[in-house]
């Protein structure tokens, strides 16, 4: 379940319909209602927030969002996407990380979801974080 309160446009999520989950992005969100429009690539549909769940933010999230990856020599990994840099301490550890634009650093300790990156990202950037495009 994720709170309405925190979605905006473009935020990716989980969307259930009828017991499938579906991928797909938020393109609306009516605070007053409670609820948030999601396009799945099959259908846009308004949801509440019991049928709204988190993508667990790993390696394959943060590619289709357009970032790009190098290994440091020292086991840690840095994600770059422009100049937005999200630093993981360990390859494939997601569980903390450090992640920076410009003069704006944060420290996250726990593991964050898709949509909190995307929020971040649009806090500190004032530009969406969408997911690319594969044609």
């Amino acid at each position: 379940m994720i709170k309405i309160s925190d979605l905006k446009f473009g935020d990716v999520v989980l969307a259930d319909f009828e017991g499938q989950r579906r991928e797909g992005m938020v393109t609306d969100v009516d605070r007053a209602e409670g609820k948030a429009c999601v396009e799945d690539n099959v259908q846009e549909f308004w949801y509440g927030p019991n049928e709204l769940y988190p993508i667990a933010l790993d390696d394959e999230q943060m590619r289709k969002l357009g970032f790009t990856s190098s290994e440091n020599g020292n086991g840690s990994m840095k994600y770059m996407k422009d100049s937005f840099r999200v630093q993981l301490a360990k390859k494939g550890d997601f569980s903390s990380m450090e992640i920076w634009w410009r003069e704006d650093h944060r420290y996250l300790n726990q593991p964050i979801n898709v949509h909190e990156l995307q929020n971040h990202y649009y806090q500190m950037t004032k530009v969406e974080l969408l997911p690319v495009k594969v044609h």
